[in-house]
């Protein structure tokens, strides 16, 4: 019921247009929902849901579900992580920097920002098209490591990175062998810029 929702805008502090702007749900749907003040389908519930950090039943039905105690099942506390757009999962690509929307995760996530992956040249660290990389901010990761790298100035792209001081060598590698790597030596180190170390990621059960 729409009453729900409106209870939890109050009790966050957290106005409808704030809401639609963070979770890209379009205000007309809301007002619809307000006026006819029925159940919301399962797919706004469930954005609602884990914009708030509640269940989707407590959203239908304004009651949480009976969970059974299992030694394995553990509740999951969320918190916000701001979206910077796609990064390119192949090919580099331009990265959107979007600080108004932002993805709900678990508070166990040590990262700054996330991006939404594009491609697919990291499969085989099963990173896949869609998934949200969680990135913390560190300007030098230790080879072997996956990171977040600007290219270009405008470029983004998630590789493995290798670095050879001793050669001035970079390597920018995918966990797909039907991509190249990418070298950058000499001068050219001046046009890689790594924004983190990614730890973290989130994919939908396909």
């Amino acid at each position: 019921m729409y009453e729900i929702f409106k209870r939890l805008c109050e009790e966050r502090g957290i106005t409808t247009y704030r809401f639609c702007k963070d979770t890209g749900i379009n205000a007309s749907t809301i007002s619809t929902w307000k006026k006819r003040n029925t159940t919301c389908n399962l797919k706004l519930a469930t954005t609602i849901a884990e914009y708030f950090g509640v269940s989707v039943d407590y959203v239908m039905t304004g009651q949480e579900s009976d969970i059974p105690a299992l030694s394995n099942v553990f509740p999951i506390e969320l918190k916000r992580f701001p979206m910077l757009g796609e990064i390119a999962c192949g090919k580099p690509k331009y990265t959107n920097e979007d600080r108004e929307s932002y993805i709900m995760a678990g508070t166990n996530i040590n990262a700054d920002f996330c991006l939404r992956a594009s491609g697919d040249s990291m499969i085989n660290a099963r990173i896949l098209d869609g998934d949200i990389v969680f990135i913390r901010k560190q300007d030098m990761v230790e080879n072997g490591e996956i990171a977040a790298v600007v290219v270009n100035g405008d470029e983004a792209t998630l590789k493995r990175v290798f670095y050879y001081q001793e050669q001035a060598l970079l390597i920018l590698r995918a966990e797909n062998p039907i991509y190249e790597e990418m070298r950058f030596a000499g001068e050219e180190l001046n046009q890689v810029h790594i924004l983190g170390k990614a730890v973290a990621f989130q994919s939908d059960v396909r």
